[in-house]
């Protein structure tokens, strides 16, 4: 593997001297190339510190014969100047890992030389995944110790989760945000495998900005509670989080929904409606599955990302949101734009800050964590004390899960209600991965003479969206999800109970 370090080139560079020092001593830059080996070197080279990077290369080629030494130059000015550094470095270090594509390198950044801007772009690019990438932190020589040695590498994704502080316009106030750690617990999200580790990461950093995201992720792979956590992080109203599932809504609905109506606008507009962007004003609208976004309705959420602008159907004129939004979609994006059922400028509106959460199957180490998390809601809300055998739970692990965490957790309650014993065993998780019928009353009816196949099975699925409202503790969305249908299909089945409630 070849190992190749990133720096920016400081004015401390290549040699510097303490005060009251005799002599000069190596630069940050020269300290952390003599402490730790390399294959090659690139010095990133500003306007403001020509000199220094020239000086810099010379010393490492004379000190370090063998050591490949490169230049990129950084057109930025103004070394504080962060959309220009993030632009800056991005173009660079596109090139440098498409020539390094064929090959198999490590990359290291420097966090000794520059200016705090540049530190920070540095921590926020290896810490978003957008750079894969060890970082590499010096102390001056006073401060070395054994516990603290000169050249240390920074991990940004086994330490504790940082706070993150989100900051209101001038002269509003504002309560300060949970710390990452806390909102994490807080909306549910549960593991500590690295990409969902980073995925988190990534969405602390996102948060306090008003950058819209997309997530992309499989179905089932908790979509919906990363949204909540960048919206709990954002500092926005925190009861005004709205959720959409753009697949539930009819198409001749979809912009009608979104950004309301007055009454006339169209056949059965009988009065004004309000639409999700105003309802969603200083707070965070959620759009999940973006990709079944009518394309007519496109343009208009695009105007509304780029210009905070809503159009209400049957009114000459827009107005303006606060509205952060965030996108879902568990189709691949690429696949979508190139066929047309993304339009290319909303996807490049969202580009800038996407967050991929991983399928189950990639973080089989934290399947035990989950399933026992869901058994525990379980024997909570049944006031029961089930628990799951060794070979059930590595029955559990060794699953393919398609549909992910949601799959999982509703094969663990479905075993943890209909297992005989207090102990969940292989078959029962089995009987209810599978979807056995038999398990609704222990054993399927013998059909005969007054049978009914379809007053059964209503009565079927009447039991499973009473147990799905009752594990959703009466929240429709969540009930739906719960049962694999859509919202609309779940309302079709409690609407003729309320009507017989009013009667």
């Amino acid at each position: 593997m070849q190992k190749v370090l990133l720096t920016f080139v400081g004015f401390h560079d290549p040699f510097s001297r303490d005060a009251g020092a005799e002599h000069s001593q190596l630069g940050p830059v020269l300290t952390v190339v003599a402490e730790v080996p390399f294959d090659r070197v690139v010095l990133l080279r500003t306007v403001g510190a020509f000199e220094n990077t020239n000086k810099t290369g010379s010393a490492i080629s004379e000190r370090h014969p063998d050591l490949d030494v490169r230049i990129e130059d950084l057109a930025l000015p103004d070394p504080t100047d962060y959309r220009a550094i993030f632009r800056e470095l991005r173009r660079v270090l596109l090139r440098i890992t498409d020539a390094d594509s064929e090959g198999d390198v490590e990359y290291c950044v420097a966090l000794a030389s520059g200016t705090p801007q540049m530190h920070a772009a540095w921590l926020l690019l290896v810490a978003s995944g957008d750079l894969p990438a060890r970082i590499l932190s010096t102390r001056p020589p006073k401060f070395v110790t054994k516990e603290t040695p000169l050249v240390s590498e920074i991990d940004v994704y086994s330490a504790p989760f940082p706070a993150v502080r989100s900051y209101a316009p001038y002269g509003e106030e504002q309560s300060p945000a949970p710390d990452l750690t806390e909102a994490v617990r807080e909306v549910g999200i549960i593991g500590e495998h690295p990409t969902l580790r980073k995925a988190i990461a990534r969405a602390g950093i996102l948060a306090p900005t008003n950058y819209p995201v997309l997530i992309l992720g499989e179905t089932g792979t908790g979509k919906e509670l990363l949204a909540q956590l960048i919206h709990r992080l954002s500092g926005r109203a925190p009861d005004r989080f709205v959720p959409v599932n753009c697949s539930a809504i009819p198409r001749e609905l979809v912009e009608s929904t979104l950004f309301g109506h007055v009454g006339g606008a169209f056949t059965g507009a009988l009065g004004n409606q309000v639409g999700k962007f105003d309802a969603a004003h200083k707070g965070t609208l959620f759009l999940d599955e973006l990709c079944e976004m009518p394309l007519e309705t496109q343009p208009k959420l695009l105007r509304a990302l780029q210009e905070g602008i809503v159009e209400p159907l049957g009114r000459p004129q827009g107005h303006k949101v606060d509205v952060r939004v965030i996108a879902a979609t568990n189709v691949d994006i690429h696949r979508a734009v190139k066929h047309g059922e993304l339009r290319e400028d909303l996807y490049y509106r969202l580009k800038l800050a996407i967050c991929h959460l991983p399928p189950l199957r990639q973080r089989r180490a934290d399947i035990p964590r989950l399933a026992l998390t869901f058994l525990d809601r379980f024997n909570t809300s049944q006031k029961q004390s089930k628990r799951i055998s060794k070979d059930a739970m590595s029955w559990l692990r060794q699953q393919p899960w398609p549909g992910n965490i949601r799959e999982l957790q509703n094969t663990v309650e479905a075993a943890a209600l209909f297992a005989a014993a207090d102990t969940i065993e292989v078959a029962d998780l089995e009987a209810a991965a599978e979807g056995d019928p038999s398990v609704l009353d222990g054993s399927l009816p013998e059909p005969a003479d007054g049978f009914s196949m379809p007053q059964y099975l209503f009565d079927v699925r009447r039991r499973l969206v009473d147990r799905a409202m009752e594990v959703a503790e009466g929240k429709q969305n969540r009930a739906a999800k719960l049962l694999g249908i859509s919202p609309q299909a779940l309302n079709k089945q409690l609407q003729p109970r309320e009507n017989n409630r009013r009667h």
